[in-house]
């Protein structure tokens, strides 16, 4: 049973940081991309940043320079540096995950099951 392991959100003062952590776990063969979308009150989910099955990392424009995503491959988990945050980055957010949990399977999309992100003074 393959689950995503989410941790690290919670209040924090505009122009703070935090540091969310998802981890994998479970039966895994290999990850194919790897990373966070959130989705703020009364708004559809967004991509965040992402480690992409071709190699590329992409961020949301409205998140570069701010936030850093990073992965230990060996841990199967994946970090998200957010910092200089505002009130606009409140959201839930998800860990993603295209992943192989068998060898010869085809890869499938996980979720995580999403951690609260608040920005306010």
């Amino acid at each position: 049973q393959v689950q995503l392991v989410e941790s690290g959100g919670g209040l924090v003062q505009p122009g703070g940081s935090l540091n969310l952590s998802c981890e994998a776990t479970g039966s895994i063969w290999s990850i194919t991309s790897m990373g966070w979308y959130r989705q703020p009150p009364g708004k559809e989910r967004e991509l965040v940043a992402t480690f992409t099955s071709g190699g590329r990392v992409d961020y949301a424009d409205s998140v570069q320079g701010r936030f850093t995503i990073s992965r230990d491959t060996a841990e199967n988990t994946a970090y998200l540096q957010m910092n200089s945050l505002k009130p606009e980055d409140s959201a839930i957010y998800y860990c993603n995950s295209d992943l192989i949990p068998r060898a010869g399977w085809l890869p499938s999309t996980y979720w995580g099951q999403g951690t609260q992100v608040t920005v306010s003074s």
